[in-house]
């Protein structure tokens, strides 16, 4: 008897610390955030059954266009989530990638070494060849194409500068003219 009660409080113990656990990262976003997370997870879960597994992820790849990924990068894919991929670790694994972004006054910091004016702007053009000659995250290659898509999103004012106040607040709040 003793020993049933032990094993039913160490059930009760780890649901409390799951839910515990589950309900930290649903209060990490807004509920605004946690539909789109949701509308993204249902897109990648292919077969719907709750679980994103290798053949979801294989087609959402082919739907974008990219046929033959390797199974590693799947596997690795699949490994962050430590199980089954299911909403709620989907979200976790989220919220763990977005704690990483800096905070928006760090970046601002960054852009102003930009802007000895301090004038809330720095040059497009400048900044394009920056981003072009320095930025390591990307191949040389594939560089252009990754500051064009990052133009694409970024406020500019009329004279072409870029408004870094409004860019900071897309990277680190999401871009409100999807809501």
């Amino acid at each position: 008897m003793a020993s049933r009660k032990a094993g039913t409080r160490g059930k009760v113990a780890a649901t409390k610390q799951a839910q515990r656990g589950s309900s930290n990262v649903f209060s990490m976003f807004e509920q605004a955030q946690i539909q789109e997370f949701k509308e993204a997870f249902s897109c990648i879960d292919q077969n719907r059954d709750g679980i994103i597994c290798k053949a979801d992820l294989r087609e959402t790849y082919s739907q974008l266009g990219k046929v033959s990924v390797p199974e590693e990068e799947l596997d690795a894919m699949l490994q962050e989530g430590k199980g089954p991929i299911n909403f709620t670790v989907f979200l976790t694994l989220f919220g763990e990638k977005l704690n990483g972004t800096d905070p928006e006054e760090a970046i601002l910091s960054a852009f102003r070494m930009f802007d000895p004016s301090g004038k809330g702007v720095v040059n497009k053009e400048e900044f394009k060849q920056l981003l072009l000659t320095q930025a390591d995250k990307f191949s040389p290659a594939e560089r252009p194409l990754q500051v064009e898509q990052m133009f694409a999103l970024t406020p500019m004012d009329l004279a072409g500068n870029i408004d870094y106040k409004s860019l900071c607040y897309i990277i680190t709040h999401g871009d409100e003219k999807e809501e």
